[in-house]
């Protein structure tokens, strides 16, 4: 019997593994938030992710679990694994993922390249830090934050004086001047073999990833190795299994910074559905399933994503297929909300500037 997949989060990132588990022939199982989630097409089971007999419960009827999101607590992950359940990654992995101050020291004592940090309880040791940096800072919730949320740009610790009421430390790292934001996306499987995709360049708009370019342009050489070595490197220390996306800045003094970690499927991957021989989703399953990993590399010279917001309407689809028939579109089942990542287009080809024309040119039907 083939095994079965057990995914938690009902979000986009479940929906998009379902495609490739139906074409290697394997089960797929998702415990989902709330009835009518993106993944409801494969949604067994629908409860509280933070609750451990509910996951334990779904966890039954699985050969191992995985994640759409990093969110489910230590103790339950922990759970999991006493009750001999396959876990990937595993809670010694995703407590990195799951907490920024955490991630920060780990990843300094490892010797990685990271942005100037520190740990802060209480607003003088804030302001201590942005004295000797310039006089700003970004300031980070160490857990829940993505997509923008949990980061504020500061010039005095007022800034934060809300954050500073829950009594927690914060991290606060140097205002990074850079150049652009790369992500270098791989997959690793228990046994120890890695896969790497091209680092790729991610385009922001209001702290959330609006393009990816695959590969990143003039990344050929120094960028793509020192990626490649970092990434590499995280995976290795910090044992990770499955897909690991590692956001990076490159500075304008010509330095590749640590951003973020992401144990999972990831935005900046999506291309790679339409652009590489293999998607990051299917790797993501053959990874924690400790298959052969699959080839990496790309069907196109140049691949765009372009992520669509608030809603992508029925009826637009087929004027955007109609318009630019060589672009894909891939939408994610949710209800309309403005600024919800809704779905999203992907094309491919010779030319970057053509290739980048024809992926907006879609998306753009789906813009109210």
């Amino acid at each position: 019997m083939s095994p079965t997949v057990g995914v938690i989060g009902g979000g986009q990132l479940a929906r998009m593994m379902v495609p490739p588990a139906v074409e290697l022939g394997l089960g797929i199982a998702v415990l989902a938030e709330s009835e009518g989630s993106s993944a409801s097409i494969a949604a067994t089971a629908v409860g509280d992710y933070r609750d451990a007999e509910t996951v334990l419960e779904f966890a039954r009827g699985v050969d191992v679990i995985t994640f759409d999101h990093e969110h489910v607590p230590q103790d339950v992950l922990r759970a999991l694994l006493a009750a001999g359940v396959a876990v990937h990654p595993g809670p010694d992995a995703l407590l990195y993922a799951q907490d920024k101050l955490l991630m920060r020291e780990r990843l300094s004592d490892l010797g990685l390249p990271v942005p100037e940090w520190a740990r802060v309880t209480d607003p003088a040791e804030l302001d201590a830090f942005l004295a000797g940096h310039g006089g700003r800072g970004v300031v980070k919730t160490p857990r829940g934050g993505y997509d923008g949320k949990g980061v504020r740009v500061v010039s005095a610790a007022s800034d934060v004086s809300d954050w500073f009421v829950a009594g927690e430390s914060l991290l606060v790292e140097e205002l990074v001047e850079f150049r652009r934001e790369l992500s270098q996306v791989l997959a690793r499987r228990p046994s120890g073999e890695i896969a790497l995709w091209p680092v790729v360049e991610s385009i922001q708009r209001d702290g959330v990833c609006a393009e990816v370019i695959a590969p990143a342009p003039g990344s050929a050489g120094r960028i793509a190795d020192v990626a490649a070595d970092v990434a590499t490197s995280i995976a290795e220390n910090l044992g990770v299994t499955g897909v690991l996306a590692v956001e990076l800045f490159e500075t304008t003094d010509d330095r590749v910074l640590v951003n973020e970690l992401a144990m999972r499927p990831h935005n900046s991957g999506h291309w790679s559905i339409d652009g590489s021989t293999t998607s990051q989703f299917e790797q993501h399953l053959r990874a924690v399933l400790d298959l052969p990993l699959g080839a990496t590399g790309c069907r196109d010279p140049w691949s765009v994503m372009v992520n669509v917001f608030g809603g992508l309407a029925p009826e637009r689809v087929p004027l955007a297929l109609a318009d630019q028939p060589a672009v894909k579109v891939h939408g994610y089942g949710k209800e309309p909300r403005p600024g919800r990542k809704a779905g999203h287009v992907t094309a491919g080809g010779e030319e970057l500037e053509d290739v980048v024309f024809r992926a907006r040119a879609a998306a753009a039907f789906f813009e109210d």
